[in-house]
C-alpha cells in the first residue's frame, strides 16, 4: 500500500511511503484482536475490591437467642450476613485479573488493527517534525490541519519528544505513543492513527521481528 506524506501543516507534499502488506494489509484476526483488547483491558483493572467478612466486623460473639425452642430460625452472632452489619457472605477480595497472552498473538492483534485502519483510509504519514517548545496552541493548529479537532487520534513517534507530548497533554483525544509503547486498544480507540514517516520503519521491524521463524 502507498500513501501520500504530509507536512504538519497538513499539505501533501510529493514523497510517498509504502507500507508492508505483512503489517497492514493481512487480513484482521478478529479473535486475536479480542483477546489482545481484553488482556490490555484486564491489565489496568486496578482489582482493590474488599468487603468486610464475618471474621473482621467488630461485635460480639455471643449467640443471640438459644438453638431450640423459640419457633424461629436458629442464628448465631450479631455479625451474621443475615444481619444488618454483619459481614458479607462471599464479598470480592483483591485479585489479580491479568493473564497471559503469547506474543504471537499480541503481534497478530496489532497487525490485524493497523490493517483495520490501513482499510478505512484513516492513516495519515507525515514528515518527521520536533516542537522544542510545549505549545499546546500550535498542536490544536495541527490537528485543525488535517480536521481532527475534537477528534480522537493518535500520534506515533520514533523517539520521545518533550514538546509534542506536553503539547498535546491538555488536549481530550489528542493521544501521542512511541513505536515501540504502539498497542492494539491505543490502535481502535482512535479515529485517525498519524505516523511519523521515520516510525513506519520502526513499527514494521517490531511486527514482523516477533513473527520470524526460530533458526
Amino acid at each position: 500500500m502507498e500513501l501520500a506524506v504530509y507536512t504538519k501543516d497538513g499539505k501533501k507534499t510529493e514523497k510517498t511511503v509504502t507500507l508492508n502488506d505483512d503489517v497492514f494489509g493481512i487480513k484482521p484476526n478478529e479473535h486475536a484482536v479480542y483477546l489482545d483488547v481484553r488482556h490490555q483491558m484486564a491489565n489496568r483493572r486496578q482489582g482493590t475490591h474488599k468487603t468486610k467478612e464475618r471474621n473482621e466486623i467488630k461485635g460480639s460473639t455471643r449467640k443471640l437467642r438459644r438453638q431450640k425452642g423459640t419457633g424461629a430460625a436458629r442464628i448465631g452472632d450479631i455479625k451474621s450476613p443475615l444481619l444488618r452489619g454483619g459481614g458479607v457472605a462471599f464479598g470480592p477480595r483483591p485479585r489479580d485479573y491479568g493473564f497471559k497472552l503469547n506474543k504471537k498473538v499480541k503481534t497478530l492483534a496489532r497487525k490485524s488493527a493497523l490493517s483495520y485502519k490501513a482499510k478505512e483510509d484513516k492513516i495519515i504519514v507525515l514528515e518527521d517534525f520536533t516542537m522544542e517548545e510545549p505549545k499546546t496552541k500550535q498542536y490544536i493548529e495541527f490537528l485543525k490541519g488535517f480536521e481532527l479537532e475534537g477528534k480522537k487520534s493518535l500520534l506515533v513517534l520514533t523517539d520521545n519528544d518533550r514538546g509534542i507530548r506536553l503539547s498535546s497533554r491538555n488536549i481530550p483525544g489528542a493521544f501521542v505513543t512511541r513505536a515501540s509503547q504502539l498497542n492494539t486498544y491505543m490502535i481502535l480507540h482512535t479515529d485517525s492513527l498519524l505516523l511519523m514517516e521515520s516510525s513506519i520503519s520502526e513499527i514494521e521491524k517490531i511486527c514482523l521481528k516477533q513473527t520470524e521463524p526460530v533458526k
